[in-house]
């Protein structure tokens, strides 16, 4: 490896001061770029744009929680550069590296021992009047949600073109594996493996008790119709980014060309992550 980009959780001390570290430690044998806030604030020469991020990078490493990580997978635009995930923020499915293990795991990488899990996006996009306002890739979810004051929702879903059915809740969310440990599976959703390529769509707090969670295959596109009138509603991708819907607004959501490769942890597998995480087996 002879470039690598990292990315700080932004106005996280202790991400910035692990940054400098591995700068030290690597600075002299590699290319080593930083990401412009962290790098202004260490006073490093080297730095790199967010909306840059990954372009002839080796490696990327992402030093904060999952929603740094969202950040920069939304940015990588399908880039195939590896990531490593230290996790400095709270529940961290995505960042699963600790900070005890970094130094040992980077090593490992640095050396070409690592092996990656190979995660789907999804392409959402927003269709008003037959033009596309608004679009972008996401390595969670989508989420349709009324506002706090907003009354129950009508949301018309058709798969292929074919309809499925019209959901009366607080919202739905559209899922990738990756995001099922997430806001899906708060409201009811079930866990995927990550590796697995299926779009999940879960209503959050459903009219109707037999609406339940459905899991649908890889290739379909999904549309998503806005059908409730003079209500607040809002499109949230990875719980970061949000565009306001109007009644008869078409939300489409299919699988994305791009993919990610986040490196697995040497230390845990998988379901020892969601042990851990979930604290399943505590009393």
């Amino acid at each position: 490896m002879k470039k690598i980009h990292i990315v700080c959780k932004r106005k996280k001390d202790d991400a910035i001061k692990l940054a400098g570290n591995i700068i030290n430690l690597y600075g002299k044998d590699m290319e080593i770029y930083l990401d412009e806030e962290s790098a202004r604030f260490l006073n490093f020469e080297n730095k790199v744009e967010l909306e840059h991020v990954g372009e002839g990078a080796d490696l990327i490493i992402v030093l904060g929680g999952d929603g740094t990580m969202l950040a920069v997978a939304r940015y990588l635009k399908g880039q195939d550069v590896p990531i490593l995930g230290v996790n400095l923020g709270g529940l961290g499915f995505l960042t699963e590296i600790s900070v005890e293990e970094m130094p040992i795991m980077l090593e490992k990488v640095v050396s070409g021992q690592y092996k990656t899990s190979t995660r789907i996006m999804l392409d959402v996009s927003v269709i008003r009047a037959g033009g596309k306002v608004f679009e972008f890739s996401v390595l969670n979810d989508a989420v349709i949600t009324k506002d706090a004051l907003a009354r129950i929702i009508d949301i018309e879903v058709y798969v292929n073109s074919v309809y499925l059915t019209t959901y009366k809740a607080d919202g739905l969310i559209f899922s990738t594996p990756t995001g099922s440990t997430g806001y899906s599976l708060s409201a009811g959703g079930p866990i995927l493996y990550p590796s697995l390529k299926n779009i999940i769509v879960t209503p959050i707090c459903p009219h109707m008790l037999t609406n339940r969670p459905i899991i649908i295959p890889e290739d379909v596109s999904m549309m998503a119709v806005l059908k409730s009138m003079n209500e607040r509603v809002v499109l949230t991708i990875d719980g970061q980014i949000g565009f306001p819907l109007e009644y008869r607004d078409e939300v489409v959501v299919k699988k994305s060309p791009h993919t990610v490769r986040l490196i697995k942890s040497s230390f845990r597998g998988y379901f020892e992550i969601l042990r851990e995480k979930l604290k399943w087996g505590e009393r």
